[in-house]
């Protein structure tokens, strides 16, 4: 079941006695794991009959107890195994026999990464309890981001605004929702956020810096590229948010190289691919510092990047985000 139609129906669902979550989006599998303890719990439930731990310490017999054990002040126990494929791993033969005959008084969590359709353990768990906790493709994140800014801060946030707020902050859907956040209180009485409300308060400082960092990669200079990008991160900027200032731009660059190759003159391309008018120079310097080869390989870089991020990686955020940057900046 995909997470958002849980979410959606969480309040009149029928709690089962197993949940997997699975996929990479942090954000969803909070948002399920706080309706998961409501649905559970009771909506007034002080944490008293929930308990976490984590995959790779996490022991069956203690797991197993807890969830035969009836809390003092809840109608179930909530017991939840953080990055549990470890646990798995270590614990299949049991869970196969658990899963088959689960426990009445208590509900098991397992949060993993992926969760293969075609292993005993997930043919044995219904549709309804496997959630998928992925980022919606991303036709359709602008859409999320509309219909949630409307559900969860009380603002209508225009289409055009939210393609903009998915280009500057990227797709983590945790960080979309902060922003969106204070776009709904800089927007005060204001019922709509549009264009100008995104640009001013999420887009000004960071289109910036990023224009900064692309001016000194068309130039080559690898170095200062990287230095700038440091001091952004020593600054306190999240790196998907950068990562996601870079998208836009690099995007911009690959369609323009592709309108360029379809016959269209540079300035033409630059300008149908959406670069504004004073990016048009630097973009044109661009282009050719990075040539076609490396223009072909953008969207690669950019997916790699991204799920490095998001944790596909053993690289930490910095390193991800400089690889990039030298990727880009190197003389050809």
């Amino acid at each position: 079941m995909d997470s958002l139609n849980f979410l959606q129906g969480a309040a009149k669902a029928k709690p089962q006695p197993i949940y997997v979550l699975h996929g990479d989006e942090q954000f969803l599998k909070r948002r399920v794991v706080a309706a998961l303890r409501t649905l559970v719990l009771g909506p007034d439930n002080d944490g008293f009959g929930l308990s976490s731990h984590e995959g790779d310490k996490a022991n069956w017999a203690e797991i197993h107890d807890e969830l035969e054990t009836l809390p003092f002040l809840s109608p179930r126990r909530l017991v939840i195994i953080d990055r549990a494929e470890p646990f798995i791993t270590r614990e299949r033969p049991r869970l196969e026999k658990y899963f088959i005959e689960p426990s009445k008084t208590g509900v098991l969590v397992l949060d993993v990464q992926s969760w293969p359709a075609n292993t005993k353990l997930a043919k044995l768990l219904p549709e309804t309890a496997t959630i998928v906790c992925k980022t919606p493709a991303a036709q359709k994140l602008p859409e999320w981001c509309g219909q949630w800014c409307a559900d969860q801060h009380g603002k209508a946030l225009s289409a055009p605004a939210a393609r903009l707020l998915i280009d500057l902050v990227g797709t983590d859907m945790g960080l979309l929702d902060q922003e969106m956040a204070k776009l709904a209180i800089y927007a005060g009485n204001n019922s709509r956020i549009d264009t100008a409300d995104v640009d001013q308060l999420v887009g000004q400082s960071r289109i910036e810096n990023t224009w900064k960092i692309f001016d000194l990669i068309g130039a080559g200079q690898t170095g200062a590229a990287l230095t700038l990008l440091d001091r952004l991160l020593d600054q306190g900027e999240e790196p998907l948010r950068l990562l996601g200032a870079f998208s836009m731009q690099l995007r911009r660059l690959a369609q323009a190289a592709r309108l360029h190759s379809q016959g269209q003159s540079v300035p033409d391309a630059l300008e149908h691919a959406g670069v504004p008018p004073f990016g048009r120079r630097s973009a044109e310097q661009q282009l050719r510092h990075l040539g076609r080869r490396r223009l072909d390989k953008i969207y690669d870089w950019l997916l790699e990047t991204d799920l490095g991020l998001k944790g596909s990686s053993p690289l930490p955020p910095r390193t991800l985000l400089e690889r990039l940057v030298v990727q880009l900046a190197r003389k050809r």
